[in-house]
């Protein structure tokens, strides 16, 4: 039996603001018991399955390009639309990937600095190769 993930940790200044960036981002739920201020947060995903989110505060600002990052899926919506919605939530565009045959993906930052992408949805994919899914 292998292990699962059981949290995703992200160093940040304020645990409060950027757990609920991606709260916006994902629909996961706050814990009642965060409030600003606090050096940890945590959120928890909508079906009760894992990886939780959690957040840290560190006092060092983020000077590199992440070692690991998040690449979203989008489930109701385009690739394209959903870099907008986050785009709108405070992330910003890093690089943009996404060619005009319609694959590719963007890489963008949450309001911290943190590096993610998004891909293609399974819908916009007509070939699901390992090379295809972005």
């Amino acid at each position: 039996m292998y292990p699962r993930i059981r949290n995703i940790s992200f160093d940040c200044h304020d645990t409060y603001a950027l757990a609920g960036f991606w709260s916006a981002v994902l629909g996961y739920a706050r814990l009642p018991e965060d409030v600003p201020g606090d050096p940890e947060a945590a959120l928890l995903p909508p079906d009760g399955a894992t990886p939780n989110m959690f957040f840290q505060a560190v006092p060092e600002d983020k000077v590199t390009k992440n070692r690991v990052h998040i690449c979203l899926e989008p489930v109701d919506r385009t690739r394209d639309e959903e870099i907008e919605r986050v785009l709108g939530l405070g992330a910003t565009m890093i690089t943009d990937q996404r060619r005009t045959d319609g694959t590719g993906w963007a890489v963008l930052a949450d309001p911290e600095g943190n590096e993610f992408c998004v891909v293609r949805s399974a819908g916009e994919r007509v070939d699901t190769t390992v090379e295809d899914q972005a």
